[in-house]
């Protein structure tokens, strides 16, 4: 996977993160692959806010993997900020080539160079193969989230 870069999204790449986000079994019942004003504003909401970043894996030019992350102030672990990792997509003919594997650890990369104390996630309880992998990164299932959809 040496040809991958990993780069903030711009406004060309939507397109193809809303096709990664819906190409996926929880995703396709949530997220659809046109662009439309919501998902206009929720790009400029993220690429202007300067505590998260949308990041595109690239390969041949072409976008094949995305992440969100956001830094989160708090006061816990000495004031230090934490990185949360969510909507993480792999494009389904590049899945099972360690892409995944090279984000994630990008991303804690990301975070040490911060001066994050944490990194966290969540992955849906459906999603056994991602516990797997995260368990495999080093990630601990210390918590119980819960979510409330408005």
């Amino acid at each position: 996977m040496s040809d991958v870069i990993f780069r903030e999204a711009v406004r060309a790449d939507l397109p193809a993160v809303l096709d990664l986000l819906a190409d996926d079994v929880l995703g396709r019942t949530r997220d659809v692959g046109e662009v439309d004003a919501t998902y206009e504003k929720a790009f400029a909401d993220i690429t202007t806010d300067p505590r998260n970043q949308l990041v595109v894996a690239e390969a041949g030019g072409e976008v094949i993997g995305c992440m969100q992350l956001t830094y989160i102030p708090g006061l816990g672990r000495h004031g230090s900020e934490r990185q949360l990792i969510e909507a993480v997509r792999i494009r389904s003919d590049r899945r099972g080539q360690g892409l995944g594997r090279q984000m994630i650890t990008w991303a804690i990369d990301q975070a040490r160079q911060r001066g994050c104390g944490l990194v966290q996630l969540t992955t849906d309880k459906l999603r056994r193969d991602a516990h797997r992998f995260y368990l495999g990164l080093g990630f601990v299932a210390s918590h119980e989230g819960m979510k409330l959809g408005l």
